[in-house]
């Protein structure tokens, strides 16, 4: 079943460009990814410093045990304590519906 990882982001006004030139990357590469279904990035329209990543992934134990581990990863984790403004709340959900 597939599940949909939920990430809310408050990044320094300053360090909007750079999260979205790393972010871009990781996108980019997840999506050749076996177990990869979609993902989609939204702003808030009042907060422009504020962003969701909605990831969905066909398999968990894979996302926690491979995909976390990408080299592809690296420089984004190194960077997030300095675009931060405040640590990212991350949700786990089950898909039970989906509509074209």
């Amino acid at each position: 079943m597939n599940e949909t990882y939920v990430i809310t982001f408050e990044v320094k006004p300053t360090e909007v460009k750079r999260f979205h030139a790393l972010l871009d990357g990781v996108l980019d590469a997840m999506r050749g990814e076996t177990t990869f279904v979609r993902a989609a990035l939204h702003v808030d329209p009042d907060r422009p410093n504020r962003f969701q990543l909605h990831e969905t992934w066909s398999d968990r134990q894979d996302v926690l045990t491979v995909q976390l581990q990408r080299d592809y990863r690296r420089d984004w984790n190194a960077a997030l304590a300095q675009v931060l403004a405040k640590p990212r709340s991350i949700t786990i959900w089950t898909q039970l519906r989906a509509d074209p």
